[in-house]
This record gives structure tokens, sequence and C-alpha cells, in this order.
């Protein structure tokens, strides 16, 4: 019985076994100070690497697993290196992002090309209009002049149909109907000039008489003074 405890009390531990460069497994026997010494480096350097208080009494278990102090540097090099490859990341974050705003530059000028339609459209309207009085002045300078057939010299005079009690407004001439039926169309230039136009809608005494005399209706604020004139007369 005495051999067998000496023989156990003399047992040698094993060395603790290498997971891979920066971990082992603690194998019975192990103890911080072993493990230290077999991968070269110091107690203190293996308490620090596992978060282990330096100078405390370490208490270890078959099985666990040790960090060496290489791990943590590992560990450093790969943050940093993570650290970097994010602040690498940001300017290309910044870039895409300010290359995202440029749909709105696109918009914005898009929008300027509308206005820009919107303003070249205006003239247009404006032209259209004047177009539109132009031909509008056109057609009545052509009623005016109207060119028709002409019928030769008449004698003219003016008679107020209202005076008369008659309904039938100031724009007719009363003319002999056998020279101009009712309801023809007259261009009469006097001899001043001036150019009216009736339409035939009954004969009176002195046109019925004399087949070359007219007799226009006009207001009597507005009957020339001389009263009766001569006057070249179309059919229109």
């Amino acid at each position: 019985m005495a051999l067998t405890a000496i023989a156990a009390t003399s047992h040698t531990a094993q060395a603790a076994v290498s997971l891979d460069s920066n971990h082992v497994q603690v194998e019975a026997g192990d103890t911080y100070k072993s493990i230290a010494a077999a991968n070269g480096i110091t107690i203190a350097e293996l308490e620090q690497a596992n978060g282990r208080e330096v100078g405390g009494f370490d208490l270890i278990f078959p099985g666990e697993t040790v960090t060496l102090p290489g791990a943590t540097a590992t560990t450093a090099t790969t943050d940093t290196q993570q650290a970097a490859t994010s602040q690498a990341t940001t300017p290309q974050a910044s870039v895409e992002e300010t290359s995202y705003q440029a749909p709105t530059q696109t918009q914005d000028t898009q929008s300027t090309q509308a206005t820009t339609q919107s303003a070249q459209t205006t003239p247009s309207a404006t032209q259209q209009t004047a177009s539109t009085t132009t031909s509008a002045a056109s057609n009545t300078t052509t009623n005016t002049n109207t060119t028709g057939t002409s019928q030769g010299t008449f004698k003219i005079s003016f008679y107020d149909p209202s005076v008369l009690g008659s309904n039938m407004g100031y724009g007719g001439v009363a003319a002999n109907l056998s020279v101009f039926p009712k309801g023809t169309q007259l261009k009469i230039t006097l001899s001043d000039g001036t150019v009216l136009y009736r339409t035939v809608n009954d004969t009176g005494t002195f046109a019925y008489s004399n087949p070359n005399q007219l007799d226009v209706a006009m207001p009597n604020n507005q009957i020339p003074s001389y009263g009766v004139t001569t006057a070249s007369v179309e059919v229109i």
C-alpha cells in the first residue's frame, strides 16, 4: 500500500495538448507555470491572455482550454483589420450616398427643361393670337374693299325711316325693284369717297319713278348737308 501511494505521488504530469497555434487543452497535472514554460512565455503573460489576475491563484481543470498570448495579438490584429476595413468602407458609403443624389439633379434638369419648353410655348400662343387678330383685320379689310359688279352712277338721296314711322332700320336702301330686287346687296361709293353697304328692302316714290335713283336709309343727324349726291353702285 505504501509503495502504491508513493507511485501515485511521483506520477509525472503530461504536457497540455496543443489545439492550434493559440490554444492548448489542459491535461491532468498541468498548471499555468508548466503551460507557460512549455510555450516559452511568462506566467504573467499567460494570465493576462486569459483574463486572470496577475500573480493570483490560477485554478485550472483537465479538458479546459487555455489561450496563449499569441491569440490575443491575433485577435487584436483581426480587430485592427476590421476597424481599418470599416474606415475604408465609410468613404465608399459616402460616395454611394453622394451618387444616389444624382437622380435629384436629373429631376431638376428635367424640371428646368419643362420650364424652358413652357416658356417657349408662350411666344407661340402669342403668335397664334396675333395671327388670329391679323386674320380678323384682313377679313374686315376684305369686306371694306369688296368689289362687286358695277351698275353705273346713280342719284342718291337720304331718308330717316324712323321719322316716317318705319321700323325697317338703317341697313336698307329703297330702289326700283325692277332694277334691284329686294334682298340685293349694294356697295354704294359716294362722290366724297364714303362707302356704304346696304340691302334693298323697300321702294320709295323717288326711286320708283327714277330707276337710276336710290334712297339710302340713314339717321337724320348723319345725313350729309348736301342732301342729294351721286354715287357709283356695285352689286355684291
